[in-house]
């Protein structure tokens, strides 16, 4: 056995809380090395008593790693424990003080965790297992109220710039929740709507006040209102790492200098305010200058900031904030943030924007999630393109499982593309069946998914600001047959609640092509779904033991063969498979049913 590729450590995703009584321990070996793993566990002060060894399931591998793990619940909340591994003839222990040729005696070197807190346990909102979300960058999804339009407003639909504007606006919004119902999503993730004179809106002026192009406090409190009629959950974004230029504690800066009061809101480096070289004197969002970087250390801005994070939730019983820039704010604010959000309301779903490896934040102290960007990234660099092969897609898709823990993996802000990309299906070169297979597989994958308006009826558009294209409304032009797509696979997620917390796991993925087949199930219902990533006709077969099968589209019985189910699919084509676990109590498919 490769003794330097075995790794626990007690802490994070690898020895952590999934719920108040319940520790999952991880472990990691090298690909396909060794045949077993064990977690030997028992409480530190009764460990005779309390002593079992325990299998450990292989539920992950990327291209260098085995990850093994397991599920225990500690007998007095404590635990002690170390990993016994076997290959072969030969058997190793491995403890926090060594790798051992025979069982150490217990419990002195072993690992601990010392006590499982309530308190400390990682709990996400439980609806945001259950949420489909539906971004909406407000000035360019709907016109409706054309008296408010900025000056110079121009006709709905033409080519969007940095600084143009199309009118949208809050009553859009509420003119088109219909809309939304019917489609299936459940929450809106809403891009800044407070007062800043550009149209993306990250760049504040006031915190307090819905931009007048978009409509009034008044006119949101009443559209939240309706939201919530209709089933809708509301997440605003928080613009907290910066503001605007002409936000007035830093006007009040640039015209007084460092005798400001607000001087050190900022982090200002040379007075008088200046940019040099395209360098402001003054830390900024990138070289931004017209985004004044906040001090968040101050005590002056957290209090101001804090505030706004609890008035909106209060005033409009919000449901979220994604934090824009979230990585860039320091980790004492984001804590005293979650403290003062969930105070508010503890079912709040706090999203921060971090486009790498998340997991400092993801401790169950600070965010409940994160936008998903690296998983973003592999399902379109697989679907999108030709030279990723099967196996290392799943490799990919194994290594970011591991990075966080279960709860988290449960409610990740899952994408395929957002105001700051390309749009999913100009990236899939307009090819709607590339597209398909990435939708199927964000809505049939762990996590919350979000669909950016306008992908549904085909939208496309490179990066910014060609990505925000006005909404498409004349039914004329909207792609009816991709919206149904859309609307039965987010029926199909929100009716099975093994597609949206249920165990994930490759059963398929080879190096020679660029199919995959993996499974999603709970305790009633096993799903399998077949993809055939590859431009020509193929006949993909798994063993099955068991004949009851059906198609979760069409509802039709799919029959094995001598043990083996036998799939035929076209060029880009996939399957969705079903079969009950619980007779007893049978979940509900999708009412409308399409044959692939």
């Amino acid at each position: 056995m490769h003794l330097e590729a075995f790794h626990h450590g007690p802490r994070n995703n690898w020895a952590y809380a999934y719920d108040n009584e319940t520790l999952h321990l991880r472990f990691r070996t090298k690909r396909d090395d060794v045949e077993a793993v064990y977690a030997v566990t028992g409480d530190k002060y009764d460990w005779n008593r309390t002593a079992a060894t325990l299998s450990m399931d292989k539920t992950a591998s990327d291209a260098i790693f085995d990850y093994w793990e397991v599920a225990v619940k500690p007998a007095f909340r404590r635990l002690t424990y170390g990993f016994k591994i076997t290959a072969g003839s030969e058997t190793l222990w491995l403890i926090e003080t060594g790798i051992f040729n025979s069982e150490p005696h217990p419990p002195g070197g072993y690992f601990e965790y010392p006590y499982l807190h309530e308190i400390d346990v990682f709990n996400p909102p439980e609806w945001a297992k259950d949420a489909v979300f539906y971004q909406i960058f407000t000035e360019r999804f709907c016109n409706g109220d054309p008296a408010n339009d900025p000056e110079g407003t121009e006709p709905w639909g033409g080519q969007p710039t940095t600084t143009n504007s199309f009118g949208g606006d809050l009553q859009g919004v509420m003119d088109k929740l219909d809309y939304l119902v019917d489609l299936g999503v459940n929450a809106i993730y809403f891009t800044p709507i407070f007062e800043s004179p550009s149209n993306h809106k990250y760049d504040t002026i006031d915190y307090k006040k819905v931009d007048p192009h978009f409509g009034t406090n008044e006119l949101l409190k009443e559209l939240v209102e309706k939201c919530h009629e209709k089933g809708l959950k509301v997440m605003l974004d928080a613009v907290f790492n910066h503001s605007g230029s002409q936000f007035p504690p830093f006007v009040d800066v640039k015209e007084k200098g460092k005798d400001s009061r607000y001087a050190d809101w900022f982090h200002i480096n040379e007075f008088p305010l200046a940019v040099h070289d395209g360098i402001p004197t003054y830390d900024t969002f990138g070289f931004f200058g017209d985004m004044p970087k906040f001090n968040t250390a101050n005590p002056e801005v957290k209090e101001y900031l804090l505030d706004i994070a609890r008035y909106w939730i209060e005033e409009i019983k919000l449901d979220g904030w994604r934090l824009d820039v979230a990585n860039e704010v320091d980790h004492h604010f984001w804590r005293e943030f979650r403290s003062v959000v969930k105070k508010a309301n503890p079912e709040a779903y706090i999203v921060g924007e971090v486009w790498n490896d998340s997991i400092v934040w993801l401790l169950g102290d600070q965010f409940d999630s994160v936008m998903n960007y690296p998983f973003s990234n592999k399902i379109l660099e697989f679907f999108s393109q030709d030279h990723m092969d099967g196996y290392s897609f799943a490799n990919s898709m194994g290594s970011l499982l591991m990075r966080y823990p279960q709860q988290a993996n449960e409610v990740v802000f899952n994408l395929l593309c957002s105001h700051d990309t390309p749009r999913a299906l100009t990236i899939c070169g307009g090819d709607k069946r590339r597209l398909k297979l990435a939708v199927v597989f964000l809505l049939t994958y762990m996590g919350t998914p979000c669909i950016f308006y306008g992908d549904e009826i085909g939208l496309e558009g490179g990066g910014d600001p060609d990505c925000r294209k006005c909404m498409e409304w004349d039914p004329q032009k909207q792609d009816n047959e991709l919206y149904d797509f859309y609307k039965i696979l987010i029926s199909l997620r929100k009716k099975n609640r093994a597609l949206r917390s249920g165990h994930f796991r490759f059963l398929q993925a080879d190096s020679n092509d660029r199919r995959i087949i993996y499974e999603r199930m709970d305790h009633h219902l096993h799903f399998m779904i077949y993809m055939n990533n590859q431009e020509e006709i193929t006949t993909m077969t798994h063993p099955c033991e068991t004949d009851d099968w059906r198609d979760a589209l069409s509802g039709e019985h799919v029959p094995t063969q001598d043990g083996q189910m036998v799939i035929e699919l076209e060029e880009f084509g996939y399957r969705i498979l079903y079969r009950y676990l619980d007779k007893e109590n049978k979940p509900e498919l999708p009412e409308t049913r399409i044959k692939l």
